[in-house]
């Protein structure tokens, strides 16, 4: 399998979940004009009955290219933010929400400027693949009790990527 990576974009993005670009939004003054705040950047969703959700903070290692890509990972009850502190850039490996992936559909997107995405529930995705050591914040659902489905690929659907 040959996949180029693409430089995300909000359209390119849609149908995996958001692409957080904070400088798309109209900002507005708080605080007596001491901030900029830039409201719903993230459609978050949490399905079933416990509606909790968490902010963590993720400290990413570099990756080592070219990368294996050997599985896909999905949340089923909730969305998944990720969102480095700062100019971090990282690789998004995507594929549509499906019982199964459908590796026809597989996009890989390279997220930079301090740029962010959210999965939508059910997405299937590689873990956070950082180009360089960094911390992202990440949002979702706090009870993560069977909000993980993995699919470990066949030998024949394996490749790698290099940046």
């Amino acid at each position: 399998m040959s996949l180029k990576i693409e430089e995300v974009t909000k359209d390119k993005f849609t149908k995996f979940g958001d692409f957080i670009n904070p400088y798309s939004v109209e900002s507005t003054d708080i605080n007596m004009n001491t901030t900029k705040s830039y409201f719903d950047l993230a459609n978050i969703e949490i399905d079933g009955e416990d509606k909790r959700v968490r902010l963590n903070l993720f400290e990413a290692k570099k990756r080592i290219f070219p990368l294996k890509i050997d599985m896909l990972e999905n949340h089923p009850f909730s969305s998944q933010v990720f969102l480095p502190l700062g100019n971090h850039p990282f690789i998004v490996v995507v594929c549509p929400a499906s019982a199964k992936p459908n590796l026809n559909d597989l996009n890989i997107f390279r997220v930079d400027n301090g740029f962010g995405i959210n999965f939508k529930p059910r997405v299937w995705h590689f873990p956070l693949i950082s180009i360089e050591d960094a911390k992202f914040i990440t949002i979702d659902k706090k009870n993560d009790e069977g909000n993980l489905e993995i699919y470990k690929f066949d030998e024949d659907e394996v490749f790698s990527i290099d940046v």
